[in-house]
């Protein structure tokens, strides 16, 4: 089978739907490809509280089901699960592989294949992500806090600058990691930070099982069977880009996120070593993983297609 489009948007993530509710309603043929299910990892966040315009939070599926059916209003084509196996870039038009000899040629592509954050090995974790367990420390994430007792889980750089900072917001933190000394795995002026800031570090510490209500965390059971009391988590684990599937043909960082931008030379913030292949959303290298802004990044992405065509036409 090969299908020929305008625009192929490689995820249906909010990056990935962005993109499609923005590319099909300013007139491009637009089709999206995703290899799970239709709205990415953020499709199965219990609740996001930070998203513009629902003050009261709102379910991940809630927010990419309705992005799906906008994208689907103004005719974009969304197919799953359908996993693209590799890129190869032409003249005028780029060839995106799929499973079962599937192969769809584009005149712009848009890669929105996302990161799979790691995550603790608990039960019942997806009831409490995105309501008291985050992957990210930023403005919204420590007004939250507050004052309650937090953990940060992590030992590397990441880990350091989230519990400093939301230390300094006002939160009670205290890092766990699984090592013997964090010195192994983070920078010395971080150690020394949360020692000026007062954090506890606890070494040795792995996380057994989460206690709590209606995705609000009460306490922790660490794997010693020691039980402490935290309000909200903290995962600093490390992520993997879903970006296996893209070789060597577009210029990727040492962890595997796609490098965009002023770092390759780039015009513009989106724009990949390969001219009409853009990357949006978390997959992209620097960017900062939030839903608004993989979103904001998507819909941006169309204004740079349409320069693109125009520019070959």
């Amino acid at each position: 089978m090969c299908i020929r489009d305008s625009l192929l948007v490689v995820g249906a993530g909010p990056a990935g739907l962005g993109a499609a509710v923005y590319g099909a309603s300013e007139g491009l043929d637009t089709l999206v490809i995703e290899g799970t299910g239709l709205g990415g990892q953020a499709g199965g966040s219990r609740r996001i509280e930070n998203y513009l315009g629902f003050p009261a939070g709102v379910s991940g599926s809630e927010l990419t089901s309705r992005a799906v059916t906008q994208a689907r209003k103004f005719n974009a084509r969304l197919a799953t699960p359908y996993r693209a196996v590799s890129l190869e870039p032409g003249n005028g038009r780029h060839t995106v592989r799929l499973e079962d000899d599937h192969e769809i040629a584009a005149r712009a592509v848009v890669i929105a294949t996302g990161a799979q954050y790691r995550r603790l090995p608990v039960d019942d974790l997806d009831q409490y992500e995105g309501v008291s367990v985050f992957y990210a420390a930023g403005p919204p994430e420590a007004q939250l806090c507050g004052a309650e007792r937090v953990a940060v889980v992590g030992g590397g750089n990441s880990a350091g600058q989230a519990a400093v900072w939301l230390a300094r917001g006002g939160a009670l933190v205290t890092l766990l990691h699984r090592r013997a000394d964090l010195r192994e795995t983070m920078s010395e002026y971080l150690v020394r930070d949360l020692e000026d800031n007062q954090v506890p570090v606890r070494d040795r510490s792995e996380i057994a099982e989460l206690h709590g209500t209606d995705g609000q965390l009460d306490a922790v059971t660490l794997k010693d069977g020691e039980r402490l009391r935290f309000s909200f988590l903290f995962l600093f684990l490390g992520a993997l880009p879903c970006t296996d599937w893209l070789d060597d043909v577009v210029k990727r960082d040492e962890d595997g996120f796609v490098v965009t931008g002023g770092a390759i030379g780039a015009d513009n913030l989106l724009q990949t070593t390969v001219p009409g292949v853009f990357a949006v959303g978390d997959v992209r290298s620097g960017s900062t993983k939030r839903c608004a802004t993989a979103v904001g990044e998507g819909a941006w992405a169309v204004q740079l297609v349409h320069a693109h065509l125009g520019a070959r036409s």
